[in-house]
């Protein structure tokens, strides 16, 4: 018998230094990955993924990073965050959907750099 699947969503966020695209692209791309080895993701469960940045990242598309790594065939849209007074700046977040068997309590987020800041209680 298969085990019930679920779509269920995983939270991540990183900081770069400097608005380069070389920094985007890296950290995009150690956040997904962490994302997908620390949750058992296959490339096959991805459903879509959500980038969102502040605003003051603009020297790449993040998604850009995720089609780097070869997830061409994978929906990504990138959107910028609200801009609140005294959040937290150059941050790069990702709301990845995924289809697993895992209950939302078993799902790790994955928070890196000085995005801790932001959910220390899910900070691995």
């Amino acid at each position: 018998m298969i085990p019930d699947m679920y779509v269920r969503a995983l939270r991540g966020a990183t900081t770069i230094e400097q608005n380069l695209r070389k920094d985007i692209m890296f950290e995009t791309k150690n956040l997904l990955s962490k994302l997908v080895e620390t949750n058992e993701i296959s490339h096959d469960d991805i459903v879509s993924i959500i980038f969102s940045t502040t605003r003051d990242i603009n020297a790449a598309f993040p998604a850009a990073a995720a089609r780097e790594m070869g997830w061409n065939d994978i929906p990504l849209m990138c959107t910028n965050e609200m801009e609140v007074v005294g959040s937290l700046q150059k941050c790069i977040r990702v709301l990845m959907h995924i289809n697993c068997c895992k209950t939302n309590s078993q799902l790790k987020h994955v928070y890196l750099k000085e995005a801790k800041k932001l959910r220390p209680d899910l900070t691995l």
